[in-house]
């Protein structure tokens, strides 16, 4: 059973392809742990495609933040990259694309997302989350 209580962690990544493996895993544990072992499959794909495209698309250090308030799972990546991340192509049957619609399963499968500008140590950057909702 989820629990009541809010809870919060982040984990700071550096600019690593590896960072998006220790990402979902970490995730995996952390939702297992917190009895939230329903969300773990659609939360790790959304963190997946949030750390990539932080660590991918920027040249600095990246973080995953996880919370949970109110039967609401918030899961955010920040990068170093002050510009908003690029907008969701649709999701069409071209399987010859091999990246680029990151965003659009982040707005397929979430409940809502979104950004904003944010600093972090100091450094400029931004932080894009998404949420769901415990069923």
């Amino acid at each position: 059973m989820p629990e009541t209580e809010p809870w919060e962690y982040s984990l700071s990544v550096p600019n690593d392809v590896r960072a998006v493996t220790v990402s979902r895993r970490t995730l995996r544990l952390i939702l297992t742990m917190h009895g939230l072992i329903g969300l773990v499959d659609v939360a790790e794909l959304l963190a997946t495609e949030l750390v990539t495209n932080a660590v991918r698309h920027t040249g600095g250090p990246a973080a995953l933040r996880v919370c949970w308030s109110a039967g609401v799972l918030r899961i955010g990546a920040w990068d170093a990259d002050p510009g908003p991340p690029q907008p969701p192509r649709p999701l069409e049957p071209a399987v010859d694309l091999e990246e680029g619609r990151g965003m659009a399963l982040v707005r397929a499968c979430a409940d809502v997302w979104g950004w904003q500008p944010s600093a972090r140590f100091g450094s400029r950057g931004k932080y894009v989350w998404c949420e769901l909702a415990a069923a």
